[in-house]
């Protein structure tokens, strides 16, 4: 069985795919077979969903967009909404069906959430019963902004409240105008008690390849 990690994020649009396809390439670059999973999307353009593109790109085995990807819908949305919309239900059953096949092909899966880690699937699931039921330790991508220590910790708080271990965060510097930046990463760094496996600068040609150069997967320990 591969391992597996769950990668969720402070908000929507803070560079999830980045760095879930960075930790991809870090873990490719030593000799893992490597998959991206993106259980849920919510917004296409031109018919393709770029985050999905971007985690099977990122993938070194044989697998379909179908198999990394089992709900896709077309607005930018909440995915209850976009749901709703299409008629459907997000079933977590599928989901953990589809992962469980991916880890059969694969050392390491990277699994990732959609917005942030409560936004809703359904009437009574969220993106925190998505975790519970893949059982993964989760990275939290923190986007470098105004505001992103509240919400660092109220994400925290939540992933170790649905009972689910906080194994490494990335501080993904998305305002090249935050003030005091250094220091913002040394509070979290002391408060979320869990390791930093990197510091991605901000960089308008941010790529996952260029990103792997800033993570340290090895801090992960055990759970790889």
């Amino acid at each position: 069985m591969a391992a597996g990690f769950f990668v969720t994020g402070t908000d929507t649009g803070i560079g999830k795919t980045t760095v879930s396809c960075a930790l991809l390439h870090a873990f490719a670059a030593q000799g893992k077979k490597v998959v991206g999973m993106k259980p849920i999307a919510a917004g296409s353009e031109n018919g393709k969903w770029l985050d999905v593109e971007q985690l099977l790109a990122a993938s070194n085995v044989n697998i379909t967009r179908q198999q990394i990807n089992p709900y896709a819908f077309d607005p930018p949305i909440s995915p209850h909404l976009a749901a709703q919309q299409a008629g459907t239900e997000i079933d977590l059953a599928v989901i953990h069906q589809a992962y469980l096949e991916l880890s059969k092909q694969a050392e390491i899966v990277i699994v990732e959430g959609v917005g942030g880690f409560l936004v809703p699937f359904s009437q009574h699931q969220t993106g925190a019963d998505l975790a519970r039921i893949l059982d993964l330790p989760v990275i939290l991508v923190v986007g470098m902004r105004l505001g992103c220590l509240n919400h660092a910790l109220l994400t925290a708080q939540a992933i170790r409240t649905a009972g689910l271990t906080l194994v490494g965060w990335v501080a993904n510097c998305i305002d090249p105008q935050m003030l005091v930046l250094a220091q913002n990463i040394a509070t979290l760094k002391q408060r979320l008690d869990c390791p930093l496996l990197g510091v991605l600068p901000f960089d308008s040609k941010m790529n996952a390849q260029k990103g792997a150069e800033f993570l340290d997967v090895a801090r992960l320990g055990n759970f790889r």
